[in-house]
């Protein structure tokens, strides 16, 4: 797979002029339309493309999964901090049943991956981060800490979103290593499919109704996440000096 060598973002400026015309314009379509190219360069890297096959080197896996582990540490406390923000007890509650698969199952897949990759505990528990991982921790609590529940799922729903549009997309080979294997499957089951569509529409509901300052700050967010989307899984492939 190859990166889309191009700067065009969607030509609709505003979420005004994407909507005009008719009402079924959904405000969080505007915002993959101005994350381009970097939605696609995420959605059909080589990275995922790899990880459907098969293909991908364990070395590489190995390290985006050490990266990402503390990624998801972060994660989990951003999630804590929508809850805080989220408007009603429905939103807390979908946002608390998430936090319990991502501390559970997902947890638990981490673990037995990191076994069969020998990956040690003190590896994965105090890794030493990338600049990419860094910065996308960075751009989360900021997000969560700074502003409101709007822009809190502007960091959300991309590093969710990605997943779920990658994995349902791959050539899949389901007799692969099973920490490939099960790593797609964690992103295409019907749960998680469920909870992005209703991340979706939850930030379509407070894009529209957002000011346009408002809806302006959004969209960096967005396209901010789908840019560190794509370095982190660039990233994997490069190997460091501990290797």
């Amino acid at each position: 797979m190859t990166r889309y060598d191009t700067d065009v973002v969607g030509d609709s400026e505003t979420f005004e002029e994407y909507a005009e015309g008719g009402e079924k314009h959904r405000f969080t379509d505007w915002l993959r339309e101005r994350s381009e190219p970097e939605w696609s360069n995420a959605t059909a890297h080589r990275f995922t493309h790899e990880l459907g096959t098969g293909d991908l080197d364990d070395e590489v896996f190995r390290r985006y999964l050490v990266q990402d582990y503390a990624f998801v540490e972060t994660l989990v406390g951003v999630f804590g901090y929508a809850v805080g923000n989220a408007p009603t007890m429905e939103s807390k509650s979908r946002l608390v049943d998430f936090l319990g698969t991502l501390t559970a199952e997902e947890n638990d897949y981490f673990e037995r991956s990191f076994e069969a990759l020998d990956v040690t505990k003190a590896e994965y528990t105090d890794p030493d981060l990338t600049p990419t991982t860094q910065a996308f921790e960075d751009l989360l609590l900021r997000a969560a800490r700074e502003n409101g529940y709007a822009e809190t799922l502007a960091v959300l729903l991309p590093a969710e979103w990605t997943y779920l549009e990658w994995a349902t997309t791959v050539e899949y080979d389901s007799q692969s290593r099973f920490y490939l294997a099960e790593w797609i499957d964690l992103h295409v089951n019907e749960e998680f499919r469920a909870f992005v569509m209703w991340l979706r529409n939850e930030l379509d509901r407070e894009g529209k109704a957002a000011s346009l300052r408002r809806q302006r700050r959004i969209e960096r967010l967005f396209r901010r996440t789908m840019a560190l989307e794509v370095s982190f899984f660039e990233t994997a492939y490069e190997p460091r000096e501990h290797d």
